[in-house]
């Protein structure tokens, strides 16, 4: 059978090189016009075997991975999992090359081997931004912006209520943990001491509208607990726009893993179980988790490739309030302007230009020179007197 299939082609092609149309060779033999010009393109005159059949097997064989790479990936997985580390594909990468384990497979191979046992979780998409520009805050080195957000009520098995101030470094996503009982102006100055002490005073914080950050809206020129603090020590506060928690998507990002990885898994009963489960925690998010925009580092690697110098408070105890008033500094608001023209700041009204309705503009209060400043794109587009009380 083999031969006279041999047999075949080689008349064939003989068949054509004396002169023979394709159409005719072809309807005589039964084939079609592409199988004759297949042999015709092997033929050679020096080498009989061209008219052998060849093996479709691809030239690039990729070399599947073993079982023990396999084992490993799924060991490696696991280990993070029950650390509560981050457990992708590119975690397991990483954490392969600190094991030293070779030959690496790639992502794709890991997400292969993954698929295949079931050890895959679903991800959703990057955020992607529509619409208005909104006013960003630099994040090129450690401590220059921070973001601070409250989580809570919880409760511990006691019954004991708490909060935490959690606060981010948006440079090297290192975080302070600070559970609190209440939310009063003076547990925001003791939470953000006690973390400005582990983390470095920052350049710029960036909080919600929580009545403990910035006073009240009885006396909205009083400058509150936190603005007092952070003006005080060299650092600007920056307001997001109510209701648009997303503004501090960072941090609330950050309070969402808080509460998976940390309240619903560790078993706590005690004021004094929550502190220590608390730093637990920090350490071991700032030393082991790895972050995709860090390219793979921790969060204190991350520090340390910066090698900036931190400022730290000078004293051990953080201050009371109330503090005294700042005699210099600036603190920021941010805000959309609707098509009512107001520029609501802690419910004091300002009427400002038609050419600011539906913008965000940031509205900047200079405690030196007693003025607001508004900015559209940091562009300065209009100015108030405002005497702080």
């Amino acid at each position: 059978m083999e031969n006279d299939i041999l047999k075949c082609r080689f008349l064939a092609v003989k068949r054509f090189h004396n002169g023979e149309k394709p159409s005719s060779i072809c309807a005589s033999l039964g084939r079609s016009r592409s199988w004759l010009y297949k042999w015709l393109n092997r033929y050679n005159a020096v080498d009989n075997s061209w008219c052998e059949s060849r093996s479709c097997r691809p030239f690039n064989n990729p070399v599947k991975p073993s079982k023990e790479i396999e084992e490993i990936i799924k060991m490696v997985r696991l280990n993070l999992y029950n650390s509560d580390l981050f457990y992708g594909a590119q975690a397991i990468l990483w954490e392969m090359e600190d094991l030293n384990i070779k030959p690496l497979p790639s992502i794709s191979t890991i997400n292969r081997i993954l698929s295949r046992n079931g050890l895959t979780h679903h991800r959703t998409g990057h955020y992607q931004p529509k619409g208005i520009a909104y006013p960003k805050l630099p994040s090129l080195i450690a401590n220059q912006t921070h973001q601070t957000d409250f989580v809570g009520p919880c409760y511990l098995k006691g019954p004991i209520r708490f909060y935490s101030l959690n606060t981010v470094d948006l440079a090297t996503a290192r975080c302070g943990i600070m559970p609190s009982y209440s939310k009063s102006g003076q547990s925001v100055i003791e939470g953000l001491w006690v973390t400005w002490k582990r983390m470095g005073i920052p350049d710029n914080i960036q909080v919600d509208n929580e009545l403990s950050f910035f006073g009240s809206h009885r006396y909205p020129r009083g400058m509150g607990p936190l603005i007092r603090l952070c003006l005080n020590h060299g650092v600007e506060p920056w307001f997001i726009p109510v209701a648009e928690p997303w503004r501090n998507g960072i941090v609330e990002k950050f309070n969402n893993h808080y509460q998976q990885r940390f309240l619903n898994k560790i078993n706590m009963e005690t004021e004094n179980d929550l502190r220590e489960q608390s730093l637990i925690f920090e350490q071991r998010h700032n030393s082991r988790y790895r972050y995709s925009k860090l390219g793979g580092k921790t969060p204190l690697k991350t520090l340390a490739a910066f090698g900036v110098n931190l400022r730290f408070p000078d004293k051990e105890k953080a201050p009371h309030h109330p503090m005294k008033k700042p005699k210099s500094g600036r603190y920021h608001i941010v805000r959309f302007i609707r098509g009512n023209r107001r520029l609501n700041l802690f419910g004091e009204l300002f009427t400002v230009s038609p050419d600011l309705q539906y913008e965000y503009v940031v509205a900047t209060i200079d405690v030196k020179e007693q003025r607001l400043k508004l900015y559209l794109d940091k562009a300065q587009v209009d100015e108030f007197n405002y005497k702080l009380f």
